[in-house]
Parts: structure tokens; C-alpha cells; sequence
């Protein structure tokens, strides 16, 4: 009977990392065409309209004013910076004015938002700073974003097609010298932007990422602004559905960001392991079920473990290892040019171990803690917990 279940789990774990090497193929297929496609692309299209840029604020983060400067510093013609806060003594205040004075040039304006409209802070203060724009086309992302200059130049482009509505952009995370910062940035670079272009290559991008969110005004009054997404935790990715299911394309940018990590104590790193995980569970289902099935490295060495030390499973675990070493560069390197990826590989099975376990674990249960408060999620919606 025991002997019987090994074997059925011997062979469980073989097939799963099967399925984990056929992925790391698909990702490196679906890497070189997004690098090849992006080189055919035309981004200096005389294209240029009013951007609207609007930040929500709460709390400062790791390198948060060199951030905002970037967004200051555009080769583009006629924008704005939208800053919004609900909290009158919001410590990023502070650094609004600072800007403010350092490029007095530039149309920075901070907003007050007094309301509080649902369960996710950040919509609540965008759906308020939203009439304070000017802009034809609208921009959001998050305080953690920092921008290249020609950032406006390369992300409007796309929207010169009246068939696209949403351009989104690839990020690498820059990451601080915690251990948990550290196997962020590998999973961002090794991990989930690797997902995000197969998911672009097999079914198109139906979604945003927080990194950039760029839509055109009207598309975004077409989809109720911002107010149905004021109790989703994952505003950009329902944002992204939403303007998808207009019949508008979304177009993954060519132009890399960059996430820049806070502190995380291994803690607080699986807090926001598994806030994320439990948010695509809610957001896609199926698809996050299958998730499990790419996870290579821990599945070849429970074969190893089942099987033996059959010779066969080593060369299986080699395999693996080989191929998860070559998307890990190909993409960190060549796709999001992440410096830091080649000094973290030496981390690479710990980290995947860890998105073994948060992947099982995200099944437990439907609590997350986010900025300091534990919630119930409810079909990717926030209920506040109450004692």
C-alpha cells in the first residue's frame, strides 16, 4: 500500500516537472519574440496629447523623492503630476512641496482626498483626484516606480492606435540588502515577468500591471472610472480586464521601470507573497491552479527523493536546473537588462521553494494583511476584519 503511493507520487512529481520544463520553454519562445517584436516597434510616432499623471500617497517608501524626479525630468511636450493624499499629515507631503519647489516649472499639484469611498485607499483617492485632471490620456502607477526619460514618449505611442486602450510596462525590482527584498527582486525578474509574457504570447494581455497604467480618459468613463474598482485589492489588473473587454487591445511597452523593494523582513515578504498569491487565486482561478504545475526545481528534487536516486531522476534534476538557469538569464538579463539577477541566482532554489510553499499555502485561506491591516478577500474584493 505505502510502496503503491510513493510510486503514484513518484510519478505526480515527474509529470509535474515535465510540465515545468515544456513552461521554461514557453517562456524563452515567448522572451526572444517579445525582444524581437519590441526592436520592429516604431515608438517615435509624432504623437504627444496632455498626460495626466496621478500618484495616491500614503506613507513614504524606500527612495520615494528620487522616484517622484524622475517623473519630472520627461522629453515630453505638455503633462502634469497629480499627487493625492487622505490623511492631512501624510509624512509624503512633505516631499510634494519639496518638489514643488525644486521644478517649479512643472504643473505638480497636490490633492486632498476627504472621502473614503471602499476598502482600497489608493482608488479611493484616484477616483477623487480624477476631476482635477486635465489630461486626454490618463496615467497611473505606483510611488515605488521609477521612470526613464523618454518614459511618456515610448508609453504614449502605442495609444496613437485607436485599436489600443492600455499600455502597461514591464519592471525589474531594485531590491535593499534584506534577504526577503533580495528573493523579491529574483521572482519579479526570474519568476512572474516571465509568466506575464507567456500569458502575452498564448492569450494577449488582458491586464495591467501597477507599474504603469496608461488609458485614454474615455475609455476609462466607458469602464465607470475609477469607482468600481474601490474595493478590489488588485485595481490594475481589474483596470486592465475591464478596458480588454471594450474590445481595446493592451500592449505590453517596451520600456522597462524599475520597482524599487522596501526592507522586507522574511515576514513581512510573505505577507506580500501571499496577499499577491491569494489576489491572481481570486483573479484567475484555473489559471492559478496551473501555476503549480511550473514550480521545476522543487518537483525534480522530490523526484530525486522518490525515486532514490535513480540516475534517471538526476539527469531530470540537471535538466530542470538548466533550463530554469537559462530563463532566469535570458529574461533577467536580456529582456528586463536586471543587473542584479546574476547575483541572486545563488538564491534561486530557496526562492522557489518559498513560491512552492505560498502557492499551497494560498489555498488556506482568504486573509491578507495589507499596509498594516488584515482583511477578508472576497472574490479579489477587501472586507475589513473586524474583532
Amino acid at each position: 500500500m505505502i510502496h503503491s503511493l510513493l510510486r503514484i507520487l513518484e510519478i505526480l512529481a515527474l509529470l509535474a516537472t515535465i510540465s515545468s520544463i515544456v513552461y521554461y520553454a514557453l517562456c524563452l519562445w515567448s522572451a526572444n519574440a517579445f525582444l524581437r517584436e519590441s526592436a520592429q516597434e516604431n515608438s517615435d510616432k509624432p504623437y504627444s496629447p496632455f498626460i495626466s499623471i496621478l500618484k495616491p500617497l500614503k506613507g513614504t517608501d524606500v527612495e520615494m523623492y528620487n522616484n517622484f524626479r524622475s517623473h519630472c525630468v520627461q522629453n515630453y511636450p505638455a503633462y502634469e503630476v497629480i499627487f493625492g493624499v487622505s490623511d492631512p499629515q501624510d509624512p509624503a507631503i512633505e516631499l510634494v512641496e519639496r518638489l514643488k519647489r525644486e521644478y517649479p516649472q512643472r504643473a505638480i499639484r497636490l490633492i486632498f482626498c476627504e472621502q473614503s469611498l471602499g476598502a482600497n485607499t489608493k482608488v479611493s483617492n484616484l477616483a477623487q483626484m480624477l476631476p482635477n485632471a486635465r489630461g486626454e490620456l490618463i496615467l497611473v502607477n505606483d510611488s515605488d516606480i521609477r521612470v526613464p526619460p523618454d518614459y511618456l514618449q515610448k508609453i504614449a505611442a502605442p495609444l496613437s492606435d485607436a485599436k489600443v486602450g492600455l499600455v502597461t510596462c514591464p519592471y525589474r525590482g531594485i531590491a535593499n540588502p534584506s534577504l526577503g527584498s533580495r528573493l523579491e527582486s529574483l521572482g519579479i525578474s526570474t519568476d512572474f515577468m516571465p509568466g506575464v509574457l507567456v500569458a502575452r504570447k498564448l492569450e494577449g494581455i488582458k491586464f495591467g500591471l501597477g507599474s504603469t497604467l496608461l488609458f485614454r480618459r474615455c475609455d476609462l468613463d466607458a469602464i465607470g472610472g475609477f469607482q468600481p474598482f474601490v474595493d478590489y485589492l488588485a485595481d490594475d489588473y481589474q483596470i486592465g480586464v475591464r478596458i480588454a473587454a471594450l474590445g481595446r487591445e493592451v500592449v505590453l511597452s517596451e520600456t522597462i521601470v524599475d520597482s524599487y523593494l522596501p526592507p522586507y523582513t522574511m515576514r513581512t515578504f510573505l505577507d506580500h507573497q501571499l496577499r499577491w498569491a491569494r489576489t491572481v487565486r481570486d483573479s484567475r482561478f484555473w489559471g492559478y491552479v496551473g501555476l503549480g504545475m511550473t514550480f521545476g526545481l522543487p518537483w525534480a528534487i522530490l523526484t530525486v527523493i522518490l525515486a532514490r536516486d535513480a540516475a534517471w531522476s538526476w539527469i531530470v534534476l540537471a535538466s530542470t536546473l538548466a533550463m530554469r538557469l537559462v530563463v532566469a538569464l535570458r529574461i533577467g538579463r536580456s529582456v528586463l537588462r536586471d543587473p542584479q539577477v546574476s547575483r541572486f541566482l545563488v538564491w534561486l532554489l530557496v526562492r522557489d521553494v518559498f513560491a512552492l510553499g505560498v502557492w499551497l499555502l494560498s489555498f488556506a485561506g482568504h486573509t491578507v494583511a495589507w499596509r498594516g491591516t488584515s482583511y477578508r478577500l472576497i472574490q479579489g474584493k477587501l472586507a475589513r476584519m473586524t474583532l
